[in-house]
């Protein structure tokens, strides 16, 4: 009986951790991966992560999750032809991106995965533009409730492949609200 309620206690526990470390925005929520640190709030941010370096890379790795509001922020295409234009091959010319599409939790859910030289981004928002060789960039729109929530990890592209399984449970962990 003892060992029951323990075991009772420490699963309720668990739960409650669990859900403190979940987020929200546009009627989903999600619960960000162990390991990433999340940062304060930015603009137009709901959430941002810093990735630790994998060995033998010296910069860390972001992933942001945007959301701009019901009906803002731009078409699924839009955003994956943006997204697209900011890593470059050798040629100067955008990479060869992998796109696909699938359903998690009942919500449409479409991915970008390239590498090369990363632009960052560009117009009046952007502090900057300065390009980073050797980096990464997957991405996803997650369709909700409430709107589109984009989702971006950047960052060199050692760091991000030792980052990827995170990453899908961070997409997997989206799901609408109750």
């Amino acid at each position: 009986m003892g060992i029951l309620v323990t075991m009772r206690n420490i699963i309720m526990v668990l739960f409650l951790a669990a859900s403190l470390f979940a987020e929200s925005v546009a009627g989903l929520k999600w619960t960000s991966p162990k390991g990433w640190k999340t940062e304060g709030p930015r603009p137009m941010r709901a959430a941002t992560y810093i990735i630790p370096p994998t060995t033998g890379d010296t910069a860390s790795a972001e992933c942001a999750v945007y959301f701009f509001g019901s009906g803002q922020g731009g078409s699924v295409e839009s955003n994956l032809g943006r997204w697209k234009g900011q890593v470059l091959g050798p040629d100067g010319k955008p990479t060869d991106a992998k796109i696909s599409k699938r359903t998690i939790h009942g919500l449409p859910v479409t991915t970008i995965d390239a590498a090369g030289e990363y632009t960052g981004m560009g117009g009046p928002m952007a502090a900057s533009k300065s390009v980073q060789s050797n980096y990464r960039l997957l991405g996803a729109i997650v369709e909700g409730p409430d709107g589109n929530v984009f989702i971006k990890l950047t960052g060199p592209a050692k760091t991000v492949a030792g980052s990827q399984t995170e990453f899908e449970k961070l997409l997997s962990s989206f799901e609408k609200e109750n």
